[in-house]
């Protein structure tokens, strides 16, 4: 088999697809991983094959708009306003990761495209004759009338409107289609059809295959979806040797077992402010801590609060007496694997979802949303999940349970069996 697999994003975007393509070479699998250029290392690292996509709309995290956004929660009115108009930035951007990908399309001898919700590559499997599977890293993609879309902000509805809760995904998935036409028509040189946009089915009106790269111990899976739709577990790579600094190395040595602080590339607009909550709350709750500063959270290390700019998960995190973080998917799935508990200051998007979750597993204390964070709130969050017994437990049990599903080996068995 020849995968061509495609994602655009952060680092928690990326990680996943490149779990699934060092899984599958070492299946015996051909494998070109597609993602933004300023992931080339991590590529290199795992020796996948890999090729450059445009920055797109990565180059927007460090913008004033797109900060306001991610404070606010695209809550209220004022956040309604703001996605629009961070919407209407992001457009020109993605024509430009259109473009590499048609590039990227051309010289591919695929046997199929697996790709992200956000980036239609199906669209590229049509030009290659190829299956589209769709690679989804958090619930809210496919409908079910179980629970409403997790992805949204929403208010308490009746049970009835579960289902029309995700065409709000559906829309804005829709609201890049003009730019994707002109892609797939200028570019791609495919003609228009009825459904072209459709991302849970094909030319034919078949489901397409859904790889749900997280676990079902966690996130419920809805009966009515159907058969096409798995939920595999999450996708880790494999561990690899890495050696730490020196002056973290000593930090850790020299006294009991930290609690580790980052908010990834979600560092909202004012990072002193963050630093300074940060600060304050490991010292109220009497613990020690790693400070992965992100994007700009800034704040110098001090006797009991070690700072640095980031260290791979897999080996940090298993070190740690808490894991505090934004609830990215990927933070959240390394966090669970480590199996100690968690404190989720989730921002926007899925990552409320990921934080009420890992409340409901028993794993973490309530959320502390980032618009209500305080050094008192996280305080008394922290010390929660550095005492509480039981959350110890719980978090040790589901850790070993969630890595014994081998989610990654799943999503090989079903691309292996879409391409028979």
């Amino acid at each position: 088999m020849r995968a061509l697999l495609v994602t655009h994003g952060t680092r928690g975007d990326v990680q996943p697809l490149l779990a699934l393509a060092v899984a599958l070479r070492h299946a015996g699998h051909e494998v070109l991983l597609a993602a933004p250029r300023s992931t080339a290392a991590v590529a290199v690292e795992h020796d996948v094959e890999f090729a450059g996509l445009d920055e797109g709309p990565n180059r927007l995290l460090d913008d004033p708009v797109f900060r306001e956004a991610v404070d606010g929660g695209y809550r209220g009115l004022r956040g309604k306003v703001t996605a629009v108009r961070t919407a209407r930035r992001i457009k020109p951007l993605m024509a430009d990761v259109l473009r590499d990908l048609g590039d990227v399309a051309r010289g591919s001898a695929a046997d199929v495209v697996v790709h992200t919700p956000t980036l239609p590559a199906q669209h590229v499997a049509e030009l290659l004759g190829v299956p589209s599977v769709v690679a989804a890293l958090q619930p809210g993609w496919v409908p079910t009338a179980a629970f409403p879309c997790p992805m949204l902000p929403l208010p308490r509805l009746p049970k009835a409107l579960n289902r029309a809760t995700y065409l709000a995904v559906s829309a804005t998935l829709r609201a890049y289609a003009g730019i994707t036409d002109r892609w797939r028509i200028d570019h791609l040189r495919l003609p228009r059809r009825r459904g072209a946009h459709d991302l849970l089915h094909d030319a034919h009106g078949h489901d397409r295959l859904v790889l749900q790269a997280f676990s079902p111990l966690v996130t419920p899976v809805a009966p009515d979806w159907p058969t096409s739709v798995r939920t595999t577990g999450f996708w880790y790579l494999p561990d690899a040797p890495w050696t730490p600094p020196r002056d973290l190395d000593e930090f850790l040595a020299a006294g009991p077992a930290p609690v580790h602080l980052g908010f990834g590339s979600m560092a909202g607009r004012d990072t002193a402010r963050t630093g300074r909550i940060v600060t304050e709350a490991v010292r109220a709750a009497g613990v020690r801590a790693v400070l992965a500063t992100g994007r700009g959270v800034t704040t110098p290390s001090t006797p009991d609060v070690h700072v640095i700019d980031q260290a791979p998960h897999q080996w940090l995190f298993p070190r740690m007496s808490a894991v505090v973080h934004h609830g990215g998917a990927g933070t959240t799935a390394a966090a669970l694997a480590a199996g100690v508990p968690q404190v989720v200051c989730p921002f926007v998007a899925d990552q409320p979802h990921w934080a009420h979750r890992a409340h409901a597993a028993g794993v973490a204390p309530p959320p502390v949303r980032q618009q209500r964070l305080t050094a008192t709130a996280l305080a008394e969050a922290v010390a929660t999940a550095v005492h509480d017994t039981a959350m110890r437990r719980r978090a040790r049990d589901l850790g070993a349970d969630i890595r014994a599903e081998d989610g990654v080996a799943r999503a090989v068995a079903a691309l292996e069996d879409v391409t028979r």
